[in-house]
């Protein structure tokens, strides 16, 4: 028996013990938590096993609770602290040489390996606080002596998890969660978030073909630092790329009458879109001091990142500040668009409801509200609209008057947009033909014929691939022939690769895209290296000639008839669009037509 109580205990310790350490690392808890609760519990198992000659029961029982009390204590003390995003993970960074921008100087930090110098937090305008909140990006201020740019800016503000659920997240979509000491800590989150990063090539070359990145996040999260699309492999192939922070949420798409009358242009509800101008804007001001070629400036982004690149080459005030586009997962052209826009009306309206909520009379009484309080908004504001300013029309209508801004364009979409999104909402046999119906309306027949589904496994799989097609493929399928009848050379993909990690899932493309696959990582194989290699030439080729092709690449065509896409996946070549008999319904149900 009293072997038994032994093993009891020993189990019941070590499972104890496991969690703890397990919740401490997931939550990124400071090494002091790890401390506090080994000593704890070496001091338990001393206690315990005094008690247990003792026999005495409840006294041990006891001292678990107090035992998992400490670990609360523990826990408290050591949560992670909130501190800047280093630009690079090595000790004594070397630093770059210094770069005068038209606002003061600054200095980077080089890669360990030497190959990319990172100027990261540099501002592109003022901080929208007080009473720059809901107004147009301001020009930064002037600094004296050197400004370092070693570390990130905090991202934009948004709503943020708590550090174990976002690590829960990494495990369980993503399948590369690693353990380490170098994370232990939070990244600051701040309405103060309009600022840059470059990535460039180590190299005194000049003219250097330049891309600009917009970040996704369904415009209410997301930072420019996830490594999936930073700069550097871009870099490591003579390209210098820049990303920026931009307001997101409440603070970057709400709509007032009020600020309509106090703005100079009579706008409201595009500040997060006008921040990504301005540093459109900042970039063809200063990229040359970095060796960039301000004539040569690539646009990209993916989803509400591309939906947003394809607002703004739709936008006058974009004319003239970059050449060419790269969309990915996401565009705004439809003649409704299904996500991340509405017209002003409907914005001025939401606007008006959210300031009720919050009992205030005037935006300064709104202005006054702690953004802390605020953020909860973000999804009832993160819808770019029509201001008469940004945008004088819906992009739709700019693209039908043959307005526009790129030259050339890459877009495309992933096969499992919709996985993401309906992991916890997936569909079944019973709820399918309702969901379709709710929908499609008096199309529905039209739908389910093409759509059929006799099994759970049917339905779940048609709902998936119906659901990605109204909000990714289909404003894919709109964009190119807009594209195509204005004479832009438009080339799509279709991305389908499975792998360890996200696969073909939203965003899935982008680590393969950007050249950011870790070296030293097992979910991806020769094969997946070897297509990223080919991505990233494309793009390299695309960003500095406007076409992807080049010397040992498979030709990747334009998509002139709206139906030729470049597949990347296990098959590497081009294959005709699927999903069409489905895009006619959903032009019937738009009223879209290139027929004037």
């Amino acid at each position: 028996m009293k072997k038994k109580k032994h093993i009891g205990f020993i189990i019941c310790f070590i499972l104890t013990l496991f969690v703890m350490v397990a919740v401490l690392e997931l939550n990124k808890n400071r090494i002091i938590g790890f401390a506090i609760t080994l000593l704890v519990s070496g001091f338990y198992v001393y206690a315990f096993i005094t008690r247990l000659k003792q026999k005495k029961m409840l006294h041990r029982f006891f001292l678990y609770l107090l035992w998992i009390a400490s670990f609360g204590a523990a826990f408290a003390i050591s949560y992670p602290k909130v501190k800047p995003v280093p630009a690079v993970d090595y000790k004594n960074p070397v630093k770059t040489g210094i770069v005068q921008t038209q606002n003061g100087a600054v200095q980077g930090v080089v890669t360990e390996d030497g190959a990319v110098e990172i100027y990261a937090g540099i501002p592109y305008a003022k901080p929208p606080v007080g009473e720059l909140r809901w107004k147009e990006p301001q020009d930064p201020d002037n600094w004296e002596g050197v400004r370092p740019a070693d570390k990130f800016a905090p991202m934009s503000m948004q709503p943020v998890n708590s550090p174990i659920y976002d690590s829960l997240a990494q495990i369980i979509g993503y399948h590369d969660y690693k353990i380490s000491l170098k994370d232990n800590y939070l990244p600051p989150v701040s309405e103060d978030s309009l600022y840059v990063n470059i990535w460039k090539p180590a190299t005194t070359e000049t003219n250097l073909t330049v891309v600009v990145y917009v970040h996704g996040g369904s415009l209410q999260t997301g930072q420019p630092w996830y490594d999936d699309y930073s700069g550097q492999g871009l870099a490591r192939e003579g390209v210098i790329v820049v990303n920026m922070g931009y307001r997101l949420g409440v603070f970057g798409y709400y709509a007032d009458e009020e600020l309509i009358a106090e703005s100079e242009n009579d706008t409201t509800g595009n500040y997060g879109l006008l921040d990504q101008i301005k540093a459109l804007k900042w970039v063809n001001d200063n990229i040359e001091a970095f060796g960039g070629d301000p004539t040569n400036i690539t646009l990209s982004g993916e989803s509400a990142g591309s939906a947003s690149v394809s607002a703004i080459c739709a936008s006058p005030l974009a004319k003239g500040l970059f050449t060419r586009a790269v969309m990915e997962s996401s565009t705004v052209v439809p003649v409704s668009p299904t996500h991340s826009f509405r017209l002003l009306d409907e914005a001025l309206k939401s606007g008006k409801e959210l300031k009720e909520r919050y009992s205030c009379d005037t935006i300064a009484d709104l202005r006054a509200v702690s953004a802390e309080k605020l953020v909860g908004e973000a999804d009832t504001q993160h819808h770019m609209t029509v201001d008469g300013y940004a945008l004088a029309k819906t992009p739709y209508e700019y693209y039908m008057d043959g307005e526009f801004n790129e030259q050339q364009v890459i877009h495309g979409y992933n096969r499992h947009e919709a996985d993401a999104f309906l992991i916890f909402s997936a569909a079944n046999l019973k709820n399918y033909e309702g969901r379709v119906r709710d929908y499609f309306k008096e199309y529905s027949d039209e739908v389910l014929k093409l759509y059929p589904a006799t099994t759970n496994d049917e339905a779940k799989a048609n709902w998936s691939e119906i659901w990605g097609a109204i909000f990714f493929d289909y404003p894919h399928y709109c964009y190119n022939r807009l594209s195509v009848m204005n004479g832009v050379p438009t080339y799509q993909y279709y991305f389908t690769k499975e792998n360890g990690r996200l696969g073909a899932w939203h965003s899935g493309e982008e680590v393969y895209l950007y050249g950011n696959i870790p070296v030293d990582s097992k979910l991806y194989d020769d094969y997946d290296r070897k297509l990223s290699d080919s991505m990233l030439q494309y793009f390299v080729n695309f960003a500095k000639t406007g076409n992807p092709n080049g010397e040992g690449l498979p030709e990747w065509q334009q998509n002139t008839a709206s139906e030729d896409v470049m597949e990347f996946g296990d098959n590497f070549g081009m294959i005709k669009e699927r999903e069409h008999e489905l895009f006619a319904i959903l032009d019937k149900m738009q009223g879209f037509s290139t027929k004037h």
